[in-house]
């Protein structure tokens, strides 16, 4: 290709030359093809791509092709069914929600209700009238040890911070939150004038940079942290110990991305990526641990305290419920953030293979806050790809209190999954800090979606539990959902996962045997 490059070159160079010296018009064409060739010369002698050396300029149509790939798979390739990490059917159901179109569909279901891990509701013939329920139920949260407790919605904002996402997004989400009385979790990004200014209810998400509560060397201040704990839109605290896009690893914020004002909000310097350490400096223990939540709970004044994990080490989980045991010292709230978790940037591996899915983990925490007999005091709040009533549900049923989204809020505000999140250059100016691209979006007009879309899920939960005969989430159980494990196998929940025994974790001798190897293991002096 390379000498063939060099024949078609001189040949057009040639023609063109005949073509010119026939009529002066023709001599534009030296303005298309002598550029051409100089690219193609370039490709020729540059080092760095094998492709544009051997193939000059025509190998430039695979960078080309690649480039625009996930467009045209996601426009004109893939089926309803497809798509990652959702679907087009998902996206959709966001859409028309927020839109408050017809979300109903004709001709029956695209699912093949055959596959291995199908699942379904079992529906009752004693099914409750939806007038009849109370189809917005709030969550109480607050354990006996806080004096202000908080009454949570059944599906809420999950953690995005203002730099991975942008002003007029956190905008539009908040104030979507005011109007429909759910809160909205600001992300370890700190809190911002974008989480507070509307006046939607704020859990505030503190990671291991303690962005705005640290003193100059990233430590967390007890001084900064009261100052912002008493804001009256602050209604609870989150630790965050790990996301499921990426447990272990601290969070990320390209340096694109970081302007003046975020560094400010965050209390950083500015001038590179904003990196977040992969462990807490404020405590190095499970005992450690429980005075921090003491120092919390008391500086925010008794406000409700929790933590966000991701599951891994099991060991570790234990190691906290027996440090709240010991010291009775109780989290207000647990959020449990599945392995499918999303993010604005993440190493792939850490994305793909490290941390427990969702219902894996909601099945854990629940079993062993129940076998300490700590449940009564803590609420567990589901988060992990959860965006319809069903996903609702199936969270509740594995044990769940409440649930949070993040892709689904950013599908309302018009997130089209162009996966650029990290790029700095999302089209729809919810992942972004370029000022053009998030002129785009306007607060006033998506935060009426992001209200209305959380409104109709909700709705859609509550009557998917009245069909069952429910009529409160409270009463949600694992017999609920029941999953095909292969082509002839079928069972709940409950049968796939059977609950452990109230109390069973805190004597040695009723430990189950599928826990009593982590159970030993874990010890409230260390992690």
């Amino acid at each position: 290709m390379r000498k063939a490059f060099v024949i078609i070159s001189i040949t057009v160079l040639a023609l063109t030359g005949i073509l010119i010296y026939v009529n002066l018009k023709f001599a534009f064409l030296l303005l298309i093809f002598i550029p051409l060739i100089v690219m193609g010369l370039y490709d020729m002698y540059q080092s760095k791509r094998t492709i544009r050396r051997n193939f000059p300029l025509l190998g430039r149509l695979r960078y080309l092709l690649e480039s625009i790939g996930p467009e045209l798979r996601q426009y004109f390739i893939e089926t309803d069914t497809e798509g990652r990490p959702f679907t087009r059917l998902q996206r959709s159901l966001v859409y028309q929600r927020s839109k408050k179109e017809t979300d109903s569909h004709p001709f029956g279901t695209q699912i093949n209700v055959y596959d291995q891990g199908y699942q379904w509701i079992n529906h009752s013939i004693k099914a409750i009238s939806f007038s009849e329920i109370d189809q917005n139920p709030k969550v109480r949260i607050g354990s006996s040890q806080c004096s202000k407790p908080y009454m949570a919605s059944l599906f809420n904002i999950s953690a995005m911070s203002y730099g991975s996402l942008s002003r007029n997004a956190i905008l539009a989400l908040n104030s979507g939150a005011k109007q429909g009385g759910f809160f909205h979790n600001t992300g370890e990004g700190g809190l911002s004038p974008y989480h507070l200014g509307p006046g939607g209810d704020v859990v505030w998400n503190i990671g291991t940079g303690y962005f705005s509560c640290r003193d100059e060397y990233g430590n967390f201040s007890r001084e900064h942290f009261t100052e912002r704990a008493h804001y009256d839109n602050v209604k609870m605290i989150e630790i965050k110990f790990s996301q499921g896009a990426k447990p272990g690893h601290g969070g990320i914020l390209p340096k694109e991305k970081v302007t003046d004002e975020i560094a400010a909000i965050r209390l950083v310097q500015k001038g590179g990526d904003i990196i977040s350490p992969p462990k807490h400096s404020a405590f190095k223990t499970p005992l450690e641990l429980m005075d921090f939540i003491k120092v919390l709970r008391e500086a925010s004044g008794g406000k409700p305290i929790g933590m966000k994990i991701c599951i891994g080490n099991k060991s570790e989980f234990l190691a906290i419920c027996k440090a709240m045991v010991q010291t009775k010292t109780y989290f207000d709230f647990i959020t449990v953030d599945g392995g499918e978790g999303g993010t604005g940037a993440a190493p792939i591996e850490y994305s793909d293979h490290v941390g427990m899915p969702l219902r894996d983990a909601l099945a854990f925490v629940y079993d062993c806050l129940v076998g300490f007999d700590l449940k009564e005091e803590i609420k567990i709040i589901a988060s992990g790809k959860v965006i319809s009533g069903f996903d609702i549900i199936r969270a509740l049923s594995m044990g769940a209190d409440l649930c949070n989204s993040a892709r689904g809020m950013m599908f309302a505000l018009g997130c089209i999954q162009a996966l650029e999140c990290h790029a700095n250059t999302c089209p729809t100016g919810v992942a972004t800090q370029d000022p053009q691209l998030v002129k785009g979006l306007v607060p006033e007009e998506k935060s009426i979606r992001v209200a209305r879309y959380q409104h109709e899920t909700v709705k859609a939960a509550m009557e998917l539990m009245a069909s069952a005969g429910i009529d409160h989430p409270d009463k949600v159980g694992r017999d609920l959902v029941s999953m095909r494990v292969d082509k002839i196998n079928i069972q709940t929940f409950s049968e796939l996962f059977p609950e452990l025994k109230k109390g069973c974790l805190l004597q040695p001798e009723t430990v189950p045997d599928k826990l009593f190897y982590v159970w030993k293991k874990a010890t409230p002096e260390s992690f």
